[in-house]
């Protein structure tokens, strides 16, 4: 058995927590046990986990891999704390609020001999799959993607742009390197509201 924890109790880790403690039958996910959870509040159990400090995940010679489920903003911190340690790391995205940063704790990993993933469920349903079936050998000629979401505190979240992360990996992952050739944001604080547009361009433009 390959020993777990998971740091962060938000919806995301306590999704992780549930999906951890009863595996789909045959999965891989069988292999794993769930040995404790971190979290800054106190919880000290959820259903059967128990709860752990952080000192006590990091030094654990039972716990191999750290699911972390927290605030954007203490991603990085947290990964490099888990590598320095010994640890596999699987992160909710985005890794860092930084393409710096996260180059860095990639070489970190690969230095550990650890693998570091970014997790990003969606590209892994079938409604996703089946997209880009209908998108294979098919030039983009001009799109739209338009979503929406509840306001972030952008002290725990990052920059706005950040929302919106798990849709930019779609439109790399279907269509390859983007750049960016324009980004505006309107912002009404009297309303609570505020939107991001940013334009970008394909390969072959």
């Amino acid at each position: 058995m390959f020993g777990t924890v998971v740091v962060g109790v938000g919806i995301a880790g306590l999704a992780r927590i549930r999906d951890l403690m009863n595996p789909v039958p045959s999965s891989p996910s069988e292999h794993l046990k769930l040995l404790g959870f971190v979290s800054r509040r106190n919880f000290g159990n959820i259903n059967e986990a128990k709860q752990i400090s952080l000192e006590d995940a990091l030094r654990s010679k039972e716990i191999h891999a750290a699911f972390i489920s927290t605030e954007n903003r203490s991603h990085e911190e947290t990964i490099r704390m888990f590598l320095e340690a010994g640890k596999h790391v699987l992160v909710e995205y985005p890794m860092a609020l930084s393409a710096k940063a996260a180059h860095e704790l990639w070489e970190m990993a690969e230095q550990k001999g650890r693998v570091l993933h970014v997790e990003h469920i969606e590209l892994l349903t079938e409604e996703y799959k089946q997209l880009k079936k209908e998108v294979a050998g098919k030039d983009l000629v001009k799109g739209t993607l338009h979503f929406t979401g509840h306001v972030l505190d952008e002290t725990k979240a990052g920059f706005p742009a950040f929302s919106g992360i798990a849709r930019l990996t779609w439109l790399i992952d279907l269509f390859g390197d983007l750049t960016v050739t324009s980004a505006t944001r309107e912002e009404q604080k009297d309303k609570n509201y505020s939107r991001m547009t940013v334009h970008f361009q394909t390969a072959n433009k």
